[in-house]
């Protein structure tokens, strides 16, 4: 009886052995499957740089006309999306400040009359396509203001706590009150707001304020009925949750990354915890989705002081850094003319629009990444690979490759001088960026003074 029984096990396995593996293939393909994003790419977006824009600092008129103004200057700049903080009536109620704050939406579907009317912002938008920008919205599906009409029509649109009172998301967001997405009127209404300025206005795609906190299927379903409209452009303000980049959105925030550049700046963190941080990142986003980089945006800028305060002699190496590694670049309203000031931000407090050093240099910069393939995009551009260098503590390099174009960067994370010596890596000849001078490679014995950086292109 052990005998036959034994057999019988033995048989059926091998019969069962094919299935067992076609399940496998299977589960490893699901696997793999959700680590890479389904999110459509619009082919504009492959070599694109954001550009935040603050419309009331921007001028002293605090206008979508006025500012209409500097979109020359920003085409020389070299950027390609316009991000524009939120441009919708502000509440009144439990206003913070005197103009209160842009994420506390009265109406989705009205224009702030301090910035001017709904043709006045289309007129913006036209302009913007002339000149081959895009333009995206930022948009706050979280929560409303006070002085919502939803408040009053659809109350049951809101989260209430236990005694049957409207709450704010945060305690300390005391001008806005919550959303809650259990409600199916309360998505298709939001929805709908969304497709209004896709519509209405042509406008590219959004920036969405603290995504993390709304639900992912509510993203995914607004993704799809704005892509009947037109190919749109995603960002998410959020980092913990990947599962949003499988199919609503393009990019994320890179916060953790901005932090340790924080950090390294300050003499807190060194080159390894950069090393570490690609490595961990590498295994985390799915494939063809990014996270945003940046040394500002406007909370970073209002709240923690300006990339000077925090960065100090890292400035334009942490800026380099955020155009080279994986990840779009956002530069924000007033770097490139060395905005050396935290923004008010529920006043007014206009940008000083001055000649700077910083305007060739990101100029420099959006070309090296519109011109190296290498460098784009999420699938677009080429793999990071960290190169091992002689001080891995204070030095960092990595590789990029996209067909034949190759861009290898070097940086000095240290206060002191270094020499590095890298033994394995690309070899050949490179132009290095900033000096224009041809050089071969792999790099030995370049003295990188303290905050220095090298950026090797070869085509």
């Amino acid at each position: 009886m052990k005998k036959l029984n034994f057999l019988t096990l033995f048989l059926a396995a091998i019969f069962l052995l094919p299935a067992c593996q076609n399940g496998q293939q299977k589960d490893q393909q699901s696997s793999e499957k959700q680590y890479i994003s389904n999110a459509p790419v619009p082919g504009w977006s492959k070599d694109a740089v954001i550009y935040e824009v603050n419309i009331r600092q921007y001028t002293e008129e605090g206008t979508f006309n006025a500012f209409s103004g500097h979109l020359p200057r920003l085409k020389e700049l070299g950027v390609d999306i316009l991000w524009l903080m939120p441009v919708h009536p502000i509440g009144e109620k439990n206003r913070k400040g005197t103009l209160g704050s842009y994420y506390s939406i009265k109406d989705y579907k009205a224009i702030n009359p301090e910035f001017g009317t709904l043709e006045d912002f289309k007129s913006l938008v036209d302009k913007v396509h002339e000149m081959d920008m895009h333009l995206v919205l930022d948009w706050v599906a979280n929560h409303t203001a006070w002085d919502h009409p939803w408040i009053t029509e659809h109350p049951e649109w809101y989260t209430k706590n236990d005694a049957g009172e409207i709450i704010p998301p945060e305690p300390d967001w005391s001008d806005v009150a919550d959303l809650n997405y259990d409600n199916q009127q309360l998505r298709e209404a939001m929805i709908e707001a969304m497709k209004f300025w896709v519509r209405e206005a042509n406008i590219d795609g959004y920036r969405c304020d603290v995504a993390g906190s709304v639900p992912v299927d509510f993203w995914e379903t607004a993704r799809g009925e704005l892509e009947q409209i037109k190919p749109v452009w995603m960002l998410a303000e959020d980092e913990a949750r990947k599962e949003l980049l499988e199919y609503a959105f393009n990019a994320n925030y890179g916060w953790e990354f901005h932090q340790i550049m924080n950090a390294v700046a300050k003499g807190e963190k060194n080159a390894i915890d950069i090393t570490e941080y690609f490595q961990k990142t590498d295994t985390l986003y799915p494939y063809g989705a990014y996270p945003m980089q940046f040394t500002s945006n406007h909370d970073e800028n209002s709240w923690n002081g300006t990339a000077f305060d925090r960065l100090g002699d890292a400035v334009k190496t942490m800026a380099a850094l955020t155009f080279t590694v994986e990840g779009i670049p956002l530069i924000y309203s007033g770097q490139e003319a060395g905005l050396n000031k935290s923004l008010e931000f529920f006043e007014k407090d206009r940008i000083e629009w001055k000649e700077s050093e910083m305007t060739p240099f990101y100029q420099t910069l959006t070309a090296l990444k519109a011109n190296n393939p290498a460098l784009w995009n999420g699938a677009a551009g080429g793999e990071m690979k960290i190169l091992k260098t002689n001080a891995p503590e204070t030095l960092f390099a990595f590789s990029r490759k996209k067909e034949n174009n190759r861009v290898v960067a070097v940086f000095n994370f240290s206060d002191s001088s270094e020499s590095v010596f890298i033994e394995e890596g690309p070899k050949g000849n490179f132009i290095e960026l900033f000096s224009g001078k041809e050089t071969t490679l792999p790099v030995k014995g370049v003295l990188l003074q303290p905050w220095d950086f090298r950026i090797y292109t070869q085509h």
